[in-house]
């Protein structure tokens, strides 16, 4: 299939994580399955409009969300840009396309109550996983940090001495993210115990399961959702609210929108200039003095 020049074009000059670049793929290959079965073309550069809306019409019927048929649509629309580029198509089918219409999903963060009932009046096993999962807790509440991000945390990641976290966000955008005093002294007493399990097999990772591998995204969600599932009748429980409960509760504190922003490791025209011009020293401060858990 022709899409090994697209994803290189993604990952090389986009500057694309592999896991988005792996989605793109995906969601080109069921485009490709579909147009090769109903109309027996192998070639996705001489498709037309009507035959897109019949994929588009198939996926609806199957019960596909419309936020994950306009997530597919863009990723085709994407592919047909760089075919544009490359001169291998001279009109881009998707053109004049409109994305179906999705609900705005409302995020309820959790309450300072919520989150300090978990980390304070919860009891942690002590030993490996209970060390660990209170580790991640706090780290998503203390950081902001994406569930992906946490999972692809190194050991070289974290710098105990100057008390920063290097995060590796979108497209591959690194950032430096200050650790409060308490999850420095959690992630001192989990490398502790991490350096006990006997078969480490992913060594360069900082996060692994007790079988010394490298812990995964459905296995940190079940580990936020079990745990504030004891603290929290909410619906949604997962590290996205942790991480929004997060940028709330700063924002609450009167911390600077903008370093907030840099903080959790968006992107923004608006605060584009503002970033390059924040060091990590005034990022300190605004932490330190704002998020609820620090040392006062």
């Amino acid at each position: 299939m022709p899409f090994k020049s697209f994803t290189d074009y993604l990952l090389l000059e986009k500057n694309y994580s592999a896991l988005t670049v792996n989605a793109y793929k995906t969601d080109l290959e069921s485009f490709y399955e579909f147009i090769k079965t109903e109309y027996g073309t192998n070639t996705i550069n001489k498709v037309n409009y009507p035959q897109i809306r019949s994929w588009i019409v198939s996926m609806v019927e199957n019960g596909l969300s419309n936020r994950s048929i306009n997530r597919k649509v863009s990723a085709l629309n994407t592919y047909f840009k760089f075919l544009l580029k490359t001169g291998d198509i001279i009109t881009n089918p998707l053109a004049k396309h409109k994305a179906l219409k999705t609900s705005k999903k409302i995020q309820v963060p959790f309450s300072e109550d919520e989150i300090m009932t978990v980390l304070n009046d919860i009891d942690f096993e002590n030993d490996f996983e209970g060390i660990r999962n209170k580790l991640i807790i706090e780290l998503f509440y203390s950081t902001g940090i994406r569930r992906i991000e946490l999972v692809e945390l190194k050991l070289t990641s974290v710098n105990l001495d100057n008390k920063t976290l290097k995060v590796l966000g979108k497209r591959n955008k690194e950032r430096i993210v200050p650790l409060l005093n308490s999850v420095v002294q959690t992630i001192s007493k989990y490398l502790i115990s991490r350096n006990k399990l006997e078969n480490i097999m992913d060594v360069d990772f900082l996060f692994l399961t007790k079988k010394g591998i490298k812990i995964y995204e459905t296995l940190v969600y079940r580990i936020i959702n079990e745990y504030f599932s004891l603290a929290s009748s909410k619906v949604k429980k997962s590290p996205h609210i942790l991480r929004h409960s997060f940028a709330t509760h700063l924002l609450n504190q009167g911390a600077d929108l903008n370093a907030v922003k840099e903080l959790l490791g968006h992107s923004s025209l608006a605060a584009t200039q503002v970033y390059t011009h924040n060091s990590i020293a005034e990022l300190k401060k605004v932490h330190v003095k704002a998020h609820p858990r620090s040392e006062k």
